[in-house]
């Protein structure tokens, strides 16, 4: 496409309009669709592998050919009976803001070079503290997910805790540092590892404090441990067990971390959420009290992907540890928030569109609805399967996790076969998706109900089909 093509209003409108009714057509059949990818990534990659183009193709031949070749290569993660992984559905009032964040093209890197950008995310930012209940003096960066929101937050806890025992690690680095003592839970997510390994702090030299069968660290174990510590010291907690849904006990695991000086940051990727919803906001009691918290956007609140939130109660830690400065970019002036000053990115996209329109559609009721409906959608489905002679459920079902073992639930190579034949067979039977993980030393199916589409009728789907699958693979008695 030349770039007299590329201005044509015609062909922009003809382009805009195709898209936009593929898109819908794709969402309004998801659920008569197989909940599964219908091609391989081998399949799809033949699919659109090819020798690089020396000439360009026409702009509408081109996307034509993008949703041909993509389609049977695309997963059902928009889908009502998709619990494989912990994903939101991309909300359509989301997607379509995100869609006109993409046309404006503003670079949310400054307040001066994209305002509404910056205005939108400061407002949300407003929102999501009061929404979520935390110190309303936090910052906020917009981030990609929960995995750099711990990046972001764990370099601030980073900073504030070196700089607490008179080092500058912003401008000396790590060499010669005191050392940090990192106290985490033995069932802590992986992406908190990956956070630390990315910050110099190492992913193998933490202190990993023992958890109880529900994936919960234990505050008597945490109180041993910090009696050893000595210096600058970290506590990192989650709200939303990856595969039990459990919380760490915040009130008590707070209170012993800042007694010793640690800095408390909570791994919240949709746990926090429950923050949202006054039936289940007793979970996370005592979380307000922490210093830093990770959660995600594309998960609960059902934004499109990308969208995170790092925030921090001491901005100023929070600022200290990412501010990119340049004579060439523009400074905030008194107090107006500088979005490049809270997130590792000088060029991103504009998060804080999507992200004003979700909450604003939403509200505080209707966000407090659709984690409550999750929830107790998540206990139907254990109860249905429960039922079953051979499906044992292994949490306490206390949010949207739901975690199923097949024959025998005591480890052994044959129960293991018989779950991962199990999800063999829902996943080829595409009624739904769920996944398998490892859960003390089981192999599991693993659910998660978070697709702000999914009703009680698919729940109850589901559970048939989950059923029918075990039934046609369990031994003859």
């Amino acid at each position: 496409m030349d770039d007299a093509e590329a201005a044509d209003e015609g062909v922009l409108s003809r382009i805009f309009q195709a898209v936009a009714a593929d898109a819908a057509r794709f969402r309004s059949t998801i659920g008569g669709r197989p909940q599964r990818p219908e091609r391989t990534y081998a399949q799809a990659l033949a699919a659109f592998e090819a020798p690089a183009p020396e000439t360009g193709e026409p702009a509408e031949t081109v996307i034509r050919d993008l949703q041909e070749r993509a389609a049977p290569g695309l997963h059902a993660t928009t889908g009502p009976r998709f619990f494989g992984w912990v994903i939101g559905a991309s909300h359509p009032v989301g997607v379509a803001a995100d869609w006109l964040a993409a046309a404006w093209g503003q670079n949310a890197g400054n307040h001066t070079a994209a305002p509404s950008a910056a205005a939108a995310e400061a407002v949300s930012a407003r929102w999501l503290l009061d929404f979520l209940d935390l110190p309303r003096e936090s910052s906020v960066g917009f981030v990609t997910g929960a995995t750099v929101a711990n990046v972001v937050c764990l370099a601030a806890a980073r900073g504030e805790v070196l700089r607490r025992s008179g080092w500058d690690v912003e401008r000396d680095g790590l060499f010669g540092a005191p050392p940090i003592h990192v106290l985490i839970g033995a069932d802590a997510h992986t992406t908190v590892f990956s956070a630390l390994q990315f910050l110099g702090l190492g992913h193998g030299r933490v202190i990993r404090i023992p958890a109880d069968d529900q994936g919960r660290m234990q505050p008597d174990a945490l109180r041993t441990a910090l009696a050893s510590c000595r210096g600058p010291t970290i506590v990192i907690t989650q709200a939303g067990q990856i595969n039990t849904g459990a919380f760490d006990d915040h009130a008590a695991i707070v209170r012993l971390a800042q007694d010793q000086g640690a800095w408390v940051h909570v791994d919240g990727a949709f746990g926090l959420w429950a923050r949202a919803c006054p039936p289940l906001a007793h979970l996370g009691e005592g979380i307000e009290l922490a210093d830093s918290w990770a959660t995600d956007g594309h998960k609960w609140l059902q934004i499109p992907y990308d969208c995170g939130y790092a925030i921090v109660r001491n901005a100023e830690a929070h600022r200290r540890s990412m501010i990119i400065a340049a004579s060439y970019l523009p400074g905030a002036g008194g107090d107006e928030r500088d979005p490049s000053h809270y997130v590792p990115e000088l060029s991103r996209r504009a998060r804080g569109f999507a992200t004003w329109a979700m909450l604003s559609h939403l509200g505080r009721q209707g966000i407090a609805r659709m984690v409550e409906r999750h929830c107790a959608m998540a206990r139907r489905l254990a109860g249905l399967l429960g039922r079953e002679p051979g499906i044992t459920i292994l949490n306490d079902v206390v949010l949207n996790q739901v975690i199923v073992r097949f024959g025998a639930d005591e480890p052994s190579p044959a129960g293991d076969d018989l779950t991962l034949r199990t999800i063999r067979r829902i996943q080829d039977d595409g009624t739904l998706f769920a996944g398998g993980a490892r859960w003390r030393g089981l192999w599991v199916m693993r659910m998660s109900v978070i697709s702000y589409g999914t009703t009680r009728s698919d729940i109850e789907r589901a559970a048939g089909a989950i059923i029918g699958a075990w039934r046609r693979i369990r031994p003859s008695s």
